[in-house]
């Protein structure tokens, strides 16, 4: 697949990086420069973002870095059979356990809720970081949800976290998923709190959570374009009246040539 040439490769992570460079030079580089594209299109175009993977893949698979970056792109993708496998065997390489809550994610992608419930209460959560552990805490939720648990999966959000006024990059995503679910639960004045304070934490527009109180409010969004449209046309209406008029007074004036004579006689008629 082409690349730019204003890609390099040196924009990748420092950590993967010396990953690859455990790999020639100039393969190091080809793998570098695929892997770019991944992070810049995953989210904007995943199927590209897919095929770059693949590419990286092919020349790289020893490399957990390389496999871990095929398995987000196959996750965004909705290939969460692909994309857990990949998860695995990235894990297996490095160790770690920073997957273990988007690896439960594709057992639920895979209709197997119960497994990332099992999941949830592996050792493996308590030794993630504070990320990691509210991520699990949103997947448990959701696969709650998926089982039709609603009151378990509010339940489950209930947390520190959630109760606490510092904002991380986690806490809008953890607010709306609350609001959304005391919203499906039929608590909806307790729904649209928590929408606003998610909304109130979302500095980068993670949620749509201003649509939803929008929703709520019953407001209505009016495209400008569309209603600047209208008003020129009313605008363009009034003055072909206008004109319309004028022609209709010099129509009579050319044809009846109402001049002081009818007008005396119209008003004798009155009389």
């Amino acid at each position: 697949m082409p690349i730019p040439p204003e890609v390099t490769g040196e924009e990748i992570d420092p950590d993967v990086r010396q990953e690859l460079m455990s790999l020639p030079k100039g393969l190091a580089e080809d793998v570098s420069r695929n892997l770019v594209m991944v992070a810049q299109l995953i989210d904007e175009d995943p199927e590209a973002a897919y095929g770059y993977s693949r590419v990286a893949l092919r020349l790289a698979s020893r490399v957990a870095a390389v496999r871990e970056a095929a398995g987000f792109a196959a996750y965004a993708t909705q290939k969460y059979s692909e994309a857990l496998a990949e998860f695995r065997a990235a894990r297996r390489m490095s160790g770690g356990v920073e997957l273990w809550p988007v690896m439960a994610d594709c057992e639920r992608g895979l209709g197997r809720p119960e497994r990332a419930l099992a999941m949830a209460g592996e050792p493996e959560v308590q030794k993630l970081d504070k990320a990691g552990q509210v991520e699990m805490r949103l997947v448990a939720a959701g696969a709650r949800r998926d089982l039709g648990q609603l009151d378990a999966a509010i339940v489950t959000l209930q947390s520190p976290e959630l109760a606490s006024s510092a904002v991380h990059p986690w806490t809008a995503r953890l607010r709306y998923a609350y609001a959304d679910a005391l919203l499906v639960a039929g608590r909806e004045p307790e729904a649209r709190e928590w929408f606003a304070k998610a909304l109130e934490a979302d500095k980068d527009g993670a949620t749509d959570a201003s649509d939803r109180l929008a929703e709520m409010d019953g407001v209505e969004f009016v495209d400008a374009f569309d209603e600047s449209e209208d008003e020129s046309d009313g605008v363009e209406g009034d003055v072909l009246d206008l004109d319309d008029e004028d022609d209709d007074l010099d129509e009579d004036d050319e044809d009846g040539d109402l001049d002081e004579d009818d007008s005396d006689d119209s008003v004798g008629d009155k009389s």
